[in-house]
């Protein structure tokens, strides 16, 4: 009897059958919009997309769990009824017809073969289909890793607790590190632990594990951050989570990625396993399969290692000319030498001859050649284009902090009249090293032309601002920042030879006398214009330069008049004028006095005080440090991620792009290297064959071709990483000039980050390890007979 199954699909009926269940399915896409409830349909429909959605869902139906959801509690007005009964009608009837088209073919009627009865083949016997364990171990391991993570992160961002939030609690970024960390060793080691139990990949229990146990977590984050409802019961106890991942800008995209780089590592755990522990013992040892992969490849030989770093660090054209003549040099002396051998002893120049064969390169080593220089090239390209952006992101960054502060403390409603003994509180907080108060207010200023432009002006203290900004150190020479409290000390224009006659001479009657009254204003208290500080292409914009005079429109405090409220209006005098290298702060920030900003918005303190801490990286626990020591509300506490959260968020975002992006070079790169171990397999199948005759298990055979592709992975890594740390420097010492005016930079930044490029070099090594495995896999399937046969 034959035992092989074999299944008879009708076409006719699978087509008519997926055509049914068509109709069905728009029918009742019209019944759910006549009832407005693709909102709530959407939810049922994605939870059945699960595997262990559809289980809930029957649960729930048969009423053995209480439905929570608030929109299967409340009332739809259900409308079109005709469609949902048809459409459902349809949906059934076309899944039965398609289920009536696949059949069994009939069992044959020949009887046993010879062979019936006999020993099966031990690997074959040995053989289960399925390890409930395994299962265990790959799904359980997937979640106790994503829980690990969760709530590993929770724990050292919070302090140790709700209770003491805030308080020795680890920076967001170092909690992550560790929690990281932690949750892929988890991932790794079910991997490993399945893998070992079952001898073998058991990739199906590894689908089933990821898809039941591993999706909810990431999927119940994403839906989080789209239903209310659940942010509601869940934002606030993963508060610490959420605000890392928003860092990215888009939270859903940070979530999985994190999943997808536990599933790595559980993959990365499941092929150790298999290879440690397929031959029935744990088995760690190297020695004998790096030995056999070294003088397989030969990736490591000197001449192809300098070959492919001369092509990184100079291009492709003149090392393969300067490889071209050199060859072309060697082998027309070398073939020179055997001729005049020849006509000596014919014999031995055969042999020189045969051996000058040899020595030339096969594909295979031509291959292994170009999928190192392939993962070198991404190496390199990584870590120069990641390494650029860092330093714009450096660069941008230090240019906001020195603008701004890296903490606000404020309130939420009103203004800070007890400014002063909230800084004697806040000065008690560890990590906080300055501390000035400040009021903004957006106004419109007038130069002394038509010249209008609208502008943030900012009230600040001349003593405490240096403590938290660079306003300081930015101005430009001609002005001080302490004309703002002396401003009898600054020089009117005219005064120092500028101007035209008539502007000057328009001047002084503007200042000496009334325009009404026609007397004489000229006194030393009315001549004397408080200060205001201004951007360098705010002064461009408004063509005043320090001395001259400005006037400020703000709706803030308007007065009564008889058409009803008006703008106040108030002189300066520009005390000087600043350059902070971004051209939105140089052109849109102004800063005066904060007694006259009070003056001029009628407020009765400061809108908020901004400090300076001494990590700005821990500038977050350190604001809510901030807001303990005062009590919370109605006091609020905004670290300088939060304030600037879209820019940087999209710096981050852009890089983490960029960086996917630049990683194609390496899957490229995995793409050669897949090729050269399958055409190494296919060379050396009787070697394979003879090695596992001699008693070799399929690990160890496995071991061999993972070697080969680790080979590769490691020597292109760490020619690229040399490359493309060298064109850094090259790029940081020497330059790429730009132009300031238009880039605000003399030259292109560049900040060489170790982890940044530590994980470019893991980044390749890793592709390349994944991408040996299913050459590995072929090449230990390889049965000694089939090997040898041919020989």
């Amino acid at each position: 009897m034959n035992a092989e199954r074999q299944t008879v699909y009708r076409w006719s009926f699978i087509w008519s059958g997926a055509l049914v269940a068509l109709v069905g399915a728009v029918l009742l896409g019209v019944a759910i919009t006549k009832s407005d409830a693709w909102e709530r349909v959407g939810g049922v429909l994605g939870m059945s997309m699960l595997a262990w959605g559809g289980l809930l869902q029957t649960l729930q139906a048969l009423g053995l769990t209480a439905v929570q959801s608030t929109a299967l509690r409340s009332s739809v007005n259900v409308s079109g009824t005709q469609f949902i009964l048809s459409g459902a009608a349809a949906w059934l009837v076309g899944w039965a017809i398609i289920a009536a088209g696949i059949r069994r073919a009939p069992v044959s009627a020949e009887g046993p073969s010879p062979a019936a009865g006999a020993e099966l083949y031990p690997r074959l016997a040995q053989y289960r289909d399925f390890y409930w364990s395994t299962l265990g171990a790959y799904g359980g391991g997937i979640l106790l890793s994503e829980l690990v993570l969760i709530l590993l992160q929770t724990f050292l961002s919070s302090g140790g607790g709700a209770g003491a939030e805030g308080e020795g609690g680890l920076p967001p970024t170092g909690a992550f590190a560790i929690a990281l960390i932690l949750s892929s060793l988890v991932a790794f080691g079910s991997g490993f632990v399945g893998a070992s139990r079952a001898r073998r990949l058991a990739m199906p229990e590894a689908t089933i594990g990821v898809i039941y146990f591993g999706l909810p977590v990431p999927v119940l984050l994403t839906l989080m951050e789209q239903l209310p409802d659940l942010q509601m019961s869940l934002g606030y106890r993963l508060r610490e989570v959420t605000y890392l991942a928003d860092m990215l800008g888009r939270p859903v995209i940070g979530y999985w990625l994190v999943f997808s780089l536990l599933v790595l590592m559980l993959v990365l755990g499941i092929n150790t396993g298999f290879i440690a522990a397929g031959s029935g013992r744990v088995d760690l040892k190297l020695g004998f399969e790096l030995f056999v992969a070294r003088r397989h490849v030969g990736v490591f030989r000197p001449s192809l290692l300098l070959g492919t770093l001369a092509v990184l660090m100079f291009g492709i054209v003149p090392p393969l000319i300067v490889y071209g003549i050199i060859r072309a040099v060697e082998a027309a002396v070398e073939r020179t030498r055997i001729r005049a051998l020849g006509m000596k002893d014919p014999l031995a120049a055969a042999s020189a001859l045969n051996n000058l064969k040899l020595r030339e390169q096969s594909p295979t080593m031509m291959m292994t050649a170009l999928s190192v220089g392939g993962v070198g090239v991404g190496v390199m390209a990584l870590i120069i284009v990641l390494s650029v952006m860092s330093g714009f992101e450096v660069d941008l960054q230090q240019k906001i902090l020195g603008a701004h502060s890296h903490v606000v403390v404020s309130k939420y409603a009103g203004n800070l009249s007890e400014y002063k003994r909230l800084m004697e509180q806040i000065a008690k907080v560890p990590g906080v090293v300055g501390q000035t108060p400040s009021i903004d207010n957006p106004v419109m200023v007038l130069g002394e032309g038509d010249e209008v432009q609208g502008i943030v002006l900012k009230g600040i203290d001349p003593d405490t601002v240096g403590s938290v900004l660079d306003l300081r150190k930015n101005m430009l020479p001609g002005g001080e920042l302490d004309y703002l409290q002396k401003p009898e000390k600054i020089s009117p224009r005219r005064t120092l030879g500028f101007g035209t006659e008539s502007s000057q001479k328009q001047e002084e009657e503007e200042e000496s006398e009334d325009p009404i009254i026609g007397k004489s204003t000229k006194s030393a208290q009315e001549k004397v214009l408080p200060g205001i500080v201004l951007g360098r292409e705010l002064a461009t914009i408004l063509r005043v330069v320090v001395g001259d005079r400005v006037n400020v429109i703000s709706p803030q405090g308007a007065e009564l008049g008889p058409a009803g409220l008006i703008p106040k209006s108030r002189a300066f005098r520009v005390a000087g004028i600043f350059y902070s290298g971004m051209y939105e702060y140089d052109a849109k920030f102004a800063y005066i006095l904060l007694g006259e900003a009070q003056k001029l918005f009628g407020t009765d303190g400061p809108s908020g005080i901004e400090l300076k801490v001494l990590d700005v990286d821990d500038a977050r626990r350190i604001a809510s440090l901030v807001s303990r020591e005062l009590g919370g509300y109605p006091y609020r506490a905004r670290d300088w991620g939060e304030i600037h959260r879209n820019i940087f968020s999209a710096l981050r975002l852009e890089k983490l792009v960029m960086g996917i992006i630049l990683s194609i070079i390496i899957v490229v790169a995995a793409g050669l290297i897949v090729a050269t171990v399958i055409m190494l397999v296919l060379e050396k199948r009787k070697e394979i064959a003879v090695l596992k005759a001699l008693g070799v298990s399929d690990g160890g055979i496995v071991k061999i071709f993972l070697a080969e592709g680790l080979q590769i992975g490691v020597a292109g890594g760490l020619l690229g990483l040399f490359s493309g740390l060298s064109w850094c420097l090259f790029i940081e010492k020497v330059g790429i000039k730009l132009d300031p005016s238009v880039y605000y930079i003399p030259a292109l930044p560049v900040k060489i980050e170790p982890l940044q490029t530590a994980l470019s070099v893991v980044i390749a090594v890793l592709v390349t390890y994944l991408a040996s495995i299913y050459p590995a896999l072929k090449a230990s399937s390889v049965e000694p007979v089939e090997g040898l046969k041919a020989e």
